[in-house]
């Protein structure tokens, strides 16, 4: 009878090792995919920044959110795994079709690898490398200011298609929907001052880095959200919304130090040292390691700026 209990035992205790082991392979797997990372998506000989976070609710399912080119940051409600094989879907945002985007992928070395199924049914290829922390561990000393803008021209900027931008009366204007403008200098970490106006029901947006839109927008006696007047666009709300009259100038007063942003609107504060997660629809790449330029958005009615001054750190 020993003898019998024994193999019992032995057997019961080889096989949850056995099912230990597997959990734990798959924990691990998931566990490498985990996280924050910056895609680039090949579509008809472009390269689109995107972005994908990864992370678990609870014992065992995987959730996150995507970023697109265009568009704010979707939510992704489950992630499916399959023998390292990981797949999701979602509806479109604003692409005019009822078709989800479908997504498969897998861990290679250090990087994702994966397909997209795009709203029109065609496939695109994409990687992924794991976004950078971007986290200082000092306070930065800043250097002199600049001014982006002199008040006579567009020396210093640079138009990202066909140019709708003007000078006028020391005023940078965008009179219609057109291309946004581009800062030649590039820059890490900084102080950024700008004033601006909209026409009403206009939208614009500063891009920090080239790649995180705070967003400007006629939104007054609206509540506050992540969409709207003062947001990281589909990221960070604002506290309040501090928006004036549509004709009127306003100002944003920006820090931006590693992911950390501080957004004073019209002279109040409205977002307060809050990590950005990744770059926003728009973005003109993912490399977010790496210095980026200021922009403005010029494709979504017309948009007024007069005073540009930045104030990089050393």
């Amino acid at each position: 009878m020993k003898k019998i209990h024994t193999h019992r035992y032995l057997f019961f205790t080889g096989a949850l090792l056995l099912l230990v082991m597997s959990h734990s392979i798959k924990a691990s797997s998931a566990e490498a995919v985990e996280g924050r990372w910056d895609m680039v998506i090949e579509s008809n000989g472009k390269s689109l920044p995107s972005w994908l976070e990864i992370e678990h609710s609870g014992i065992k399912t995987l959730v996150g959110r995507f970023v697109y080119a265009g568009g704010s940051a979707r939510p992704i409600s489950v992630i499916n795994s399959n023998n390292g094989k990981y797949s999701f879907s979602i509806p479109p945002q604003w692409e005019e079709s009822t078709r989800n985007l479908d997504f498969e992928f897998e861990l290679v070395g250090d990087q994702l690898k994966g397909t997209m199924v795009f709203v029109d049914g065609k496939t695109y290829n994409w990687t992924a490398q794991r976004a950078p922390s971007l986290k200082r561990t000092n306070e930065p000393t800043w250097g002199k200011p600049i001014k982006l803008f002199n008040g006579v021209d567009l020396k210093g900027w640079h138009a990202t298609g066909e140019n709708q931008w003007v000078v006028e009366n020391g005023i940078l204007r965008s009179k219609k929907s057109g291309s946004n403008l581009v800062s030649d200098q590039t820059f890490n970490d900084f102080k950024l001052h700008v004033e601006f106006r909209y026409e009403k029901g206009s939208n614009s947006g500063v891009y920090l880095r080239g790649r995180y839109e705070v967003q400007i927008a006629d939104d007054k006696g609206k509540d506050p959200w992540k969409g709207f007047f003062g947001a990281i666009y589909g990221f960070l709300p604002p506290s309040e919304m501090a928006a004036k009259d549509a004709g009127e100038w306003q100002t944003f007063d920006i820090t931006l130090i590693g992911r950390m942003v501080t957004v004073v609107a019209n002279g109040k504060t409205v977002i307060s040292n809050q990590e950005i997660p990744g770059i926003t629809g728009g973005a003109l790449d993912s490399k977010e390691g790496e210095p980026g330029p200021i922009y403005f958005q010029g494709d979504h009615g017309p948009i007024d700026f007069r005073s540009v001054v930045i104030t990089p750190a050393k």
